[in-house]
């Protein structure tokens, strides 16, 4: 289902923003044994130097043999769904197998999930299987496999050092009565993850971009924490409603998930606060981990109310997951237009068949996808002084301008012609 919806939307040529593109200018240049170096956030810009996700290149080898920006999102879609196992098992062990089903499907149908397989492609859904890896070994009390599991988790995202040491505090909590050297042991990685995420964004991002770390402007000097509170409130109630009932607060595991929230809430991005994108996915396997673990610990607690309304619980949340989902990303797959490629895309591929391999484009989200693979494409307005071959835009770029005026505003010094428009995209190649 993953796989269909993201393809599907490829094949429509629907892209919702541009980090396709720069995910697929990295990964081929690590299947071509090349530093990862992305145009489209600015020529000869090492995307290293903007976010910290080496774990990416493990995709080099299946897109040198299938060179399509779907190898990616085929990629991601299985990463997501292998997540889904270790939930399913943790569930199923600890709670049996009715329950465990049910929040394997919770979770394989859980909003944060068909929100990020929507966005295209993102480094997050290597994040997404090694957290949940790693709290079902924490549940099964293999304290050594849960840091382990957990400790890649520093080469997918910078903010993700945090991330594992909430998981090696969890693990120390949880070990502290029958395994004191465990504790120890978790203690220190712990503090390898602050170590690692504080050298990776102020020393080892400043090395490959030659400034520093970008993402610190939005944080500093934004608005209040308590700004945008309603939006918040709202996708802290996404996050544990219907996911859990609530009950998921009952479960040291939660607190996995807070550095993603702090970061999140923190930042002066509204977009970041929502429950839209990429954002929540790995939120996912946290909070369901967390349910079967509070249901566990309700049901063997004195209350008995308590008892019975942990024991519906698993039930209700994937009730509450297959409900949603009519008005979730998934719910596309239930339309006939859905597997059709419209008109205007078949149109818009054959105006941008026109450029020959290896040239240079500029170009807006539209086309980038088609292009990213074959030719070493800008993000309009961004060429930093390299004058592009072709101009590939949306209709509507520029404004009020025409698109001839809109490349002379870009170009001054170079003339454009413009050789065809379809599907809502102008073309216009460089008069030599």
């Amino acid at each position: 289902m993953y796989a269909t919806d993201s393809v599907l939307r490829y094949h429509r040529m629907e892209t919702r923003s541009w980090d396709l593109g720069i995910f697929e200018q990295a990964v081929r240049a690590y299947a071509h044994l090349r530093a990862p170096v992305v145009d489209l956030k600015g020529p000869g810009t090492n995307i290293l130097g903007d976010h910290f996700s080496p774990v990416t290149a493990l995709l080099a080898p299946a897109y040198r043999l299938f060179p399509t920006p779907v190898t990616l999102l085929v990629a991601q879609a299985a990463l997501f769904a292998l997540a889904a196992l270790p939930v399913t098992r943790a569930a199923t062990r600890l709670l049996g197998r009715a329950s465990g089903l049910a929040i394997g499907v919770a979770y394989g149908l859980s909003w944060g999930i068909q929100q990020a397989v929507d966005f295209d492609f993102h480094e997050i859904c290597f994040a997404v299987p090694l957290i949940a890896f790693s709290l079902e070994a924490l549940l099964r009390r293999r304290w050594r496999a849960a840091l382990l599991w957990a400790m890649p988790l520093v080469l997918v995202k910078e903010d993700l050092g945090v991330t594992l040491a909430a998981i090696a505090l969890v693990v120390a909590w949880r070990a502290r009565g029958e395994a004191p050297r465990v504790r120890r042991y978790a203690l220190g990685v712990a503090a390898l993850g602050i170590l690692a995420a504080l050298v990776t964004v102020t020393a080892v991002i400043p090395a490959f971009n030659g400034s520093g770390y970008a993402y610190w402007t939005k944080v500093e000097g934004g608005p209040s924490p308590f700004a945008g509170a309603d939006t918040k409130i709202r996708t802290l109630a996404w996050l544990l409603l219907p996911t859990s009932g609530l009950l998921a607060v009952r479960s040291p595991l939660l607190l996995v998930g807070a550095p993603t929230l702090g970061w999140r809430f923190l930042s002066g991005e509204e977009h970041y606060w929502s429950t839209d994108w990429h954002y929540s996915a790995v939120l996912m396997p946290v909070v369901f981990l967390a349910l079967a673990d509070a249901v566990d610990i309700s049901r063997r607690g004195r209350r008995p109310w308590l008892r019975a309304y942990a024991e519906r619980l698993p039930g209700c949340a994937a009730a509450a997951a297959l409900a949603l989902t009519t008005a979730q990303p998934l719910s596309a797959l239930t339309e006939s237009d859905a597997y059709r490629k419209p008109e205007r895309a078949v149109a818009a591929e054959k105006l941008l068949a026109r450029i020959p391999d290896g040239a240079t484009v500029e170009s807006d989200v539209g086309p980038l996808s088609r292009l990213t693979g074959r030719c070493r494409v800008l993000w309009v307005g961004d060429s930093r002084g390299v004058t592009p071959d072709w101009i590939a835009l949306g209709n509507n770029s520029g404004g009020d301008e025409g698109p001839l005026d809109y490349a002379h505003e870009l170009h001054p010094e170079d003339r454009y012609r413009v050789t065809g428009e379809a599907g809502g995209y102008v073309l216009m190649e460089r008069v030599r």
